[in-house]
Order: structure tokens, then sequence, then C-alpha cells
């Protein structure tokens, strides 16, 4: 088990973009991680039951035909978001640290230097979020696997899996932006 002893009652968890628009598959195409709305429900639910602080985040797409414009049901987000959340940030980009309100100057006002941060989609805006937490120098913990994606076409015409883009992803962030961890990891401490 990885040791993480910096998780204690001032860590945050963000849950990045867990919106019903990405349920559509018509839409996004092929996800991996069925497990990762279960594993998103279990961080949200412990970080409640310890009072420890709760970010949402939640993209608001500029293109109408998304499923994630505002204008669409798909914006909202998911049912099993639980509670009142400390945060909403609303945001247009792929950080969200780039949003409104302004998620660093919230969380440096709460005394927060610890993040975790789950949601979808793993190679977008939750790697984004990561990047952007590791260059401001939190200590950020990656739940990848409270992370999904979706299969994306390459330069050449192929296809790249969402299990291929999520195993980069983790190689990308782990030790240089962020350390990645497992839900259970989280909870079993």
């Amino acid at each position: 088990m990885i040791q993480l002893p910096s998780i204690d009652d001032h860590t945050a968890l963000i849950v990045v973009d867990a919106q019903q628009g990405f349920d559509q598959v018509d839409w996004w195409g092929p996800r991996n991680n069925a497990d990762c709305d279960q594993n998103i429900t279990a961080l949200v639910n412990e970080w409640h039951r310890l009072s420890r602080p709760v970010v949402f985040v939640q993209h608001n797409s500029s293109n109408p035909l998304s499923p994630l414009h505002p204008s669409n049901p798909g914006h909202a987000l998911k049912s099993y978001l639980s509670g009142t959340p400390d945060l909403l940030v609303q945001k247009t980009v792929n950080s969200s640290f780039h949003g409104t309100p302004d998620l660093d100057s919230w969380l440096r006002e709460n005394a927060i230097s610890t993040i975790v941060i789950c949601g979808i989609t793993t190679n977008h805006c939750c790697e984004t979020t990561a990047r952007i937490g590791g260059n401001l120098g939190y200590t950020v913990y990656f739940a990848i696997d409270a992370t999904h994606t979706f299969d994306r076409a390459d330069l050449e015409g192929g296809m790249i899996s969402a299990a291929e883009l999520s195993r980069v992803t983790a190689i990308n962030l782990h030790d240089e932006f962020a350390t990645v961890v497992l839900s259970h990891e989280l909870l079993n401490r």
C-alpha cells in the first residue's frame, strides 16, 4: 500500500465534471473503467462522512450540441454526487483551476495544500487539473480508478483505447505532477 502521509481533514476532494452528459455513448464512444462512478461515490461519501472539504466542478461547454452545454440536460451533475459541496466551480476550459469561483484562491483561503482528484475524463480535465495543481505547489493525489475516459482517434487514423489513454495519463502524472493512487488506498486510511 502506498503511504499517504499528507491525507488529513484539510485534504480536499475535487470531483471533476461528473456530469450526466458523459453517459451519452453515441456522443463520446466507448469508455473504460465501469467502476468509476462507484469509486467516485465512495470517495464523496467518505469525504462527507469525515467532514473533509469537497469541491464539485462542472464543465460548461460552449458548443450548443455538446451534452455538457448548459442548455442540455446532460450538463447536470450525476445524481450520485450526494450532499452539498463546499465549493462548486463552473468552468469552460480543461483545468478546474481556471473557473469561477477561483479554486486556487479558495484552497489557499481554507489552508488546503493537499488535493485528491477524481472525475471525468481521465486524460483531459482530470489530468489538466492535476498538472496545474502540481505546478501551483499542491500535494496532488490522482485516484485513477475514480476516473474514466473514452477511446480517441489518433493522428494516423487509428484508435487509441480508453484503457491505454488512462494508463498513459497515470504514467505522465505519477511522481511528476501527482501521486497516482487507487480509491481503496484513500478509503482504507
